[in-house]
């Protein structure tokens, strides 16, 4: 599962402002203050992508002011930097860390579960993203990523259940309109996935959607449709070996045996495994 394209942290802060009426408040006033500029720099570093100095920044935040109620936020946040920076073992340590102080924080266990999904680990995500729903069963995002793994594992049933209740509390959410498409494809529905797959395009280009619902118009005898939604996804993501892949099962429809190798060779290049290339191609 990609990484969201999904992702901008954002550093929350809470600060106690005291009046300044004696030595000690005009030393908490000073504490505060560096505090916040320490975490506005932080905040830029993040969103100019230089993790290591974000996490310098947060680091010192932590250490200035140990007793602010803020710093499992900046914990959260630190972790959060750790595995953006590709030290994904650091992350989960840090994040660990922070759920153990903090165990009823959803926007840790939710971090937590980002990072173990987009490393790969599901059973750790399925258990962090249940936690969640648990403590809050009408967020949308730990029941779509729910979904989404049991349906990667072939666990049709739980994976309906999830997306049924999205479907009835959050009708016109993204997060609803893909699991329904990812479901309905699953089940051989192809054309009523397109629908949903608009709803989540109207807004929102995505080339790992438009090359879903371009299969879905490959698997509906629309290959013109097709070929423009491939068009425009592989000029969004130019190194995505599936959309090549659909588009080689384009091209062999087409009755175009050299394009649909060379872009079976593309999709190749680009990480897809070349079982599936040769089953495809053969």
């Amino acid at each position: 599962m990609k990484k969201s394209t999904f992702h901008t942290l954002l550093i929350i802060a809470v600060l106690a402002i005291f009046p300044v009426s004696s030595l000690a408040d005009d030393k908490t006033d000073d504490v505060s203050k560096e505090y916040f500029d320490l975490m506005g720099r932080a905040d830029k570093a993040i969103k100019d992508g230089k993790w290591a100095d974000a996490e310098t920044e947060l680091r010192k935040a932590l250490r200035l002011d140990p007793a602010n109620p803020s710093n499992i936020l900046l914990l959260s946040n630190l972790g959060m930097v750790q595995f953006y920076d590709g030290r994904t073992d650091d992350a989960i340590s840090t994040l660990s860390d922070a759920h153990r102080i903090a165990p009823a924080s959803v926007t840790i266990l939710l971090n937590r579960a980002r990072v173990f999904t987009s490393s790969g680990m599901d059973d750790a995500a399925l258990r962090d993203y249940s936690e969640v729903i648990t403590l809050d069963s009408t967020l949308a995002e730990p029941r779509f990523y729910r979904a989404m793994i049991e349906l990667n594992r072939g666990n049709l049933a739980p994976a309906r259940a999830d997306i049924d209740t999205l479907a009835m509390r959050h009708a016109d959410d993204r997060f609803t309109h893909i699991g329904l498409a990812t479901l309905l494809m699953r089940e051989g529905h192809y054309a009523d996935a397109i629908p949903h797959f608009n709803k989540v395009l109207k807004d929102n280009p995505d080339a790992a959607y438009l090359g879903s619902r371009a299969l879905c118009y490959l698997l509906t005898d629309d290959p013109g449709a097709a070929a423009d939604d491939l068009a425009r996804a592989i000029e969004l993501d130019p190194t995505d070996g599936e959309l090549y892949l659909y588009r080689a099962m384009l091209n062999k429809v087409r009755y175009r045996p050299d394009d649909a190798r060379a872009d079976g060779e593309k999709a190749i290049k680009f990480g897809v495994a070349p079982e599936r290339v040769k089953m495809l191609l053969n």
